[in-house]
Order: C-alpha cells, then sequence, then structure tokens
C-alpha cells in the first residue's frame, strides 16, 4: 500500500480527534482558513495586476507624447527636460536594434536592458512589459515599445519605481493576514458555539444509552428537533418504548408461566412422593396406584402442552409472520381435517369460500386449529361446530353454554380461565395465540355470544390487494 500524502494526513488527523465538539470547531477553522486565503490570494494578485496594468497605461501614454521628438531629434532626445522625468520618475531609454543604448544625460539610476526589449528593438512588433531591478537595487515597471527612426530601428524603454505600489501590497498584504487570522479565530469560536447544539442531541443519546447500560432503565430522551438528529431520538425513543414492552411481556409471561407451571408439578409432585410412600408401606389399597399413576400421565401431558403453548407463544411474540399470498380457505380447511379427528362426536357445518391474504400459512393454520378446538371443547357430544369463511371474515361457533358477560373482556388474556372452564383441559394460552397470530397479521379477532346459545368467534384479515400480490411474488 502506499502511504499518505502528508496533506491528506493532516486531513484525517484534523477530522479524527476523540472529542465531536472539538473536531467540528477544528473543521469549521480549516475551511474558513482555506476559503479565506483563497479569496485573499485572489484579491491580492487582482490588486497587483489592477495597478500594474494603470502604471503601464501611464507608461504608454508617455511614450505616446514622446515618440514624436524623439523621431525628430534623436541625438538630443526629442529636447526632453531631464528635470521633467526626473519629477514624475520615470527613466527613459533608447535601446537600438544592435544593442547600443541612448540614455538621458545626468540619470543617476539606469536599468539593465534585457532580451524583451532588444526584441521589441529587432522585430518593430507589439510591446514588452515587466518588473526588474535596477542598477539602485530597486524594483521597476519596465515596459518597450517599437521605434523607427529612419531606416534604424529602436525601441523606447520607460521606467517607473514600484516603491509606492509595494508598499501598498505589503500593506495588504498584512491586511489580510490579520483579517483573514480573526475570521479564522472567529470561525472557530462559531463553530465550537453551534457545534455545542448540534452535538448536544448526540449526546443526550450517549448519556440515555450509558445509564440503560448503568441501571437497566430504558429512560427515553423525550426531547426532539426538527432535523435528523430529532429522527434519530425519536427512533432512539420508539426502541426504547418497545424495549420496554417487551421486557414487560416477558416478565409477565415468566410469572404467568410461573404460576401455571406450578400446579401440575405440584400435584405430580404429591403423587409421585404418594407412590414412594407406598413403595415402603404398601398403604394404598389396590387399584390406586393404578389411578395415581393415570393421573400423573394426565399431568405430564397437560405440563407438556403448557410448555409448547409457551414455546410457540415467545416465538411468534419475537418474529414477524412471513408475509406470501395464501389461500385462507385452504388453511382453514386443512385446520378442519386436523380438528375432526380430535372430535368427540361433534358435526361440523363448514362453508369456505376462497379469498387471498398476505400471511404465514402454517400460524395462521395454527391459530384457527386452536378456535376450532375451543369449539370442540365447549360443545356438547352430539353438538355442531359451526366454521364459516367468506371475504375475509371467518367465523366459528359452537353449540356450548357460551360466555358469561364478565368473562368476555379476558377470554384472550393470557391463563385467563372462567369458573366455567376452570374443570376442562387446556393451558389457557390457545385464544392468547390467536389474538397474537391475528394481530400480527393486520387483522383483528372478537369474542361474542349467539343469539340462541352457544360462543361465536370472529377473526377479519385484510384481504391481498393484486399490487400486494405481484410486489411478494416478485
Amino acid at each position: 500500500m502506499t502511504e499518505a500524502s502528508p496533506l491528506r494526513q493532516s486531513a484525517q488527523h484534523m477530522v479524527s480527534g476523540q472529542s465531536l465538539l472539538g473536531r467540528f470547531a477544528r473543521l469549521t477553522a480549516a475551511l474558513t482558513a482555506v476559503a479565506i486565503a483563497a479569496l485573499s490570494l485572489v484579491g491580492y494578485w487582482f490588486t497587483r495586476f489592477s495597478y500594474e496594468q494603470q502604471i503601464d497605461a501611464d507608461l504608454f501614454s508617455i511614450a505616446r507624447q514622446t515618440a514624436q521628438p524623439l523621431q525628430d531629434d534623436i541625438i538630443g532626445l526629442g529636447g526632453i527636460d531631464p528635470t521633467v522625468l526626473t519629477a514624475t520618475n520615470v527613466l527613459l531609454t533608447l535601446v537600438a536594434a544592435n544593442g547600443q543604448e541612448v540614455r538621458v544625460p545626468g540619470e543617476k539610476v539606469n536599468i539593465v536592458i534585457g532580451p524583451p526589449e532588444l526584441s521589441i528593438a529587432r522585430t518593430q512588433l507589439g510591446y514588452s512589459a515587466r518588473n526588474a531591478e535596477a542598477s539602485n537595487g530597486q524594483m521597476y515597471r519596465v515596459i518597450a515599445v517599437p521605434l523607427g527612426i529612419d531606416s534604424a530601428r529602436f525601441a523606447l524603454v520607460l521606467a517607473t519605481p514600484l516603491d509606492s505600489v509595494n508598499a501598498l501590497l505589503s500593506r495588504l498584504r498584512t491586511l489580510l493576514f490579520v483579517t483573514g487570522a480573526v475570521f479564522v479565530v472567529g470561525a472557530a469560536g462559531l463553530g465550537y458555539v453551534s457545534g455545542r447544539s448540534t452535538v448536544r442531541p448526540v449526546r443526550e443519546l450517549a448519556d440515555a444509552a450509558a445509564h440503560v447500560t448503568q441501571t437497566g432503565e430504558l429512560r427515553p430522551v423525550g426531547a426532539y428537533a426538527d432535523n435528523e438528529l430529532g429522527d434519530l431520538a425519536r427512533s432512539f425513543d420508539t426502541m426504547m418504548v418497545s424495549l420496554e414492552s417487551s421486557r414487560d411481556r416477558q416478565k409477565r409471561l415468566i410469572a404467568d408461566a410461573g404460576h401455571e407451571l406450578r400446579t401440575p408439578l405440584t400435584s405430580m409432585r404429591t403423587n409421585v412422593e404418594l407412590l414412594v410412600a407406598d413403595e415402603q408401606s404398601g398403604m394404598l389399597p389396590p387399584g390406586t396406584r393404578t389411578e395415581i399413576l393415570g393421573d400423573i400421565a394426565a399431568q405430564l401431558g397437560e405440563f407438556t402442552s403448557l410448555v409448547a403453548d409457551l414455546v410457540q407463544l415467545s416465538r411468534d411474540e419475537s418474529s414477524a409472520p412471513v408475509n406470501a399470498p395464501t389461500d385462507l380457505a385452504e388453511v382453514v380447511d386443512r385446520a378442519v381435517v386436523r380438528a375432526r379427528r380430535r372430535s368427540h362426536g361433534q358435526a361440523f357445518d363448514v362453508d369456505l369460500l376462497p379469498c387471498t391474504v398476505l400471511g404465514e400459512p402454517d400460524s395462521l393454520e395454527r391459530a384457527v386449529l386452536n378456535l376450532i378446538d375451543n369449539a370442540i371443547k365447549f360443545s356438547p357430544d352430539g353438538g355442531t361446530v359451526h366454521v364459516h369463511l367468506a371475504d375475509g371474515v371467518l367465523t366459528v361457533a359452537d353449540d356450548g353454554p357460551g360466555i358469561a358477560k364478565e368473562d368476555l373482556p379476558h377470554v384472550f388474556d393470557r391463563f385467563y380461565r372462567s369458573d366455567k372452564s376452570r374443570n376442562t383441559p387446556g393451558t389457557g394460552l390457545g385464544l392468547s395465540i390467536v389474538a397474537h397470530t391475528i394481530a400480527a397479521h393486520g387483522g383483528e379477532v372478537a369474542a361474542a355470544n349467539r343469539p340462541h346459545g352457544g360462543a361465536v368467534f370472529t377473526v377479519k384479515l385484510p384481504l391481498a390487494s393484486q399490487d400486494a400480490i405481484d410486489a411478494a411474488t416478485d
């Protein structure tokens, strides 16, 4: 790998400081310095160019005024008064094509003639303008224009000192440097001040995250700016609320599960202790051991069902359904086939019309099966379970005793068992799984009583549009 250039290393070091606020201030100052340096350089060179153009224009004006007198009297230099040239700080020299020079008598300062002036004398084309050092060490602005006298070729060279211009440019450089430094310092200060307000939401998010790490308290930020950082704070608070809700659900699930698991475990332990005691004393009457073993087997089955439902419920809460086009009629039909095998002489009234929803077939089938199993459990032998589906609305009804008015608001709560159902088999989680699955698919489920007896559960799921089906199948 090639090493980074010093400029790139400096830029990386400038933006890689530990403090975001300091980094912001340094970056602002650096950008301001670059902008001021560029503007100052452009302004300085434009000013210098303008002064040189003005000096050249003045020298060209003098050249036009002196050209004709010089052509009339080359020996006497057109009768030009040297004192006039001295008063105007102008040096005048004639340069022949062969390099011979004709200077004004009495001039103490001479300009060193160079190739540009000789080229003008020989070619008699164009003009030249440059800065050159005179014999006294000072800088002069020198121009040369062609001057033909009879058949001889000359160049008229005029020069004027740049002392005043250089002094002015020096003051300009100092002014630009001082002004630039002031602006850079001011920009750094403004960058620091504005950076504090910009970084404050990030600092609040960092403090909130540190608070969560140290205390476990999911405390939201609560203050939002109307910008991208405000959106980040809102997302952070939404995450905190979601985590708090998830943690509450986990605590509630663990507490409820512990309470429900305690009953079968206690009963199983009691029965096992009786069997162990009977092994030593033989105190149980004949046939009792068989009854106790049957109770243990039933309790193990209840325990297994409860654990399976708990695992399923926790899995459903931690994952979102896969939105695939699903024929709900086929899902309900499969659930009905499975439910028939575990029924106890109940008849089935099934009427299913095809409708397509977006969802996960397996979880929807499990939810429908739970509803049908619940209807079978409360339907008498010889009763009928009614399953109807049309336009995304599924109803499952039974011929049982119905649901007490005070129990209706709680039938979908976890482990809720009404007085009528406490002696019936079940874990108390079936309807909770139904409610959670339907809600995850964007639908809703409700429980009610039929006018002529029995309970009815109504599931409403949104039908999939053709665009949604096409998007899901792409």
